[in-house]
């Protein structure tokens, strides 16, 4: 039996499966990573800081207009991507009863176009905003449309804060515990696109309890040789067809 037909088997054979993913799942709709060979971190820029550091809490108190003008492109460029076949795969996954949860450390919204409804963002999303003076909420429009270039709460004049986690920010306690109880509650546990060096989120997999644990990642990780099945290719070209060989059978 090949490995895709063992993923195949699993999946036909579970039904509380979570699937933990990372920046390699975006990759493949074209959004670029963080620390791979084309990632956003390897990009050079004419400024003096780092991409990394442009995207630290810090950076967005002192350099706020440096900080909106760069998270506005990224931001734009992530709204121009489309889900690819593994966010389709995991949501149809989701509404055949066999997947619980999408655990997932992107902000770029994907799983919830793709269908998926119990995501959990680690790292919040693009798609939500907030006045940090009276907590108003904004749509990525219009927090978009304000951003000329520091977006202002048009009701208090507060500054408006994308709802994602910083470098330096802590997780939100409840998504995290919520995270947690998905993993430790699942029977399988899928994991992909993700090095595993970011934490408190890659630590999350250790509360796994269940009996099929799969890797999914082009580049190997720490947590290969405790995998039951460790592939190092596309994400969505490997669900894919695990999914059409499971539904054949």
């Amino acid at each position: 039996m090949t490995d895709i037909e063992k993923l195949a088997d699993m999946i036909r054979n579970h039904h509380r499966i979570v699937f933990f993913g990372g920046a390699g799942v975006s990759t493949e709709s074209d959004i670029p990573d963080f620390r791979g060979a084309n990632g956003l971190y390897r990009q050079k820029t004419d400024l003096p800081w780092t991409p990394e550091e442009m995207l630290s809490h810090h950076f967005f108190e002192e350099h706020p207009v440096e900080f909106f003008t760069n998270y506005a492109s990224f931001t734009e460029a992530m709204l121009k991507a489309s889900p690819n076949r593994a966010h389709y795969v995991l949501a149809d996954w989701e509404r055949k009863g066999k997947l619980s949860a999408v655990v997932t450390q992107n902000i770029d919204g994907l799983h919830q176009r793709a269908g998926s409804r119990n995501v959990l963002e680690l790292h919040g999303s693009v798609l939500r905003n907030y006045c940090i003076g009276c907590g108003k909420s904004f749509t990525v429009d219009k927090f978009l449309s304000l951003c000329h270039p520091v977006p202002h709460c048009p009701v208090c004049g507060g500054i408006i804060k994308p709802d994602v986690v910083l470098y330096e920010e802590p997780l939100d306690m409840d998504t995290m515990q919520d995270a947690m109880e998905a993993i430790q509650e699942a029977d399988m546990l899928i994991i992909g696109g993700t090095s595993l060096v970011v934490y408190p989120a890659a630590g999350f997999i250790d509360y796994f309890t269940g009996d099929s644990l799969v890797m999914i990642n082009r580049d190997e990780t720490a947590k290969d040789s405790s995998c039951d099945l460790v592939f190092h290719d596309s994400i969505g070209k490997v669900l894919d067809e695990a999914a059409k060989m499971a539904d054949a059978e």
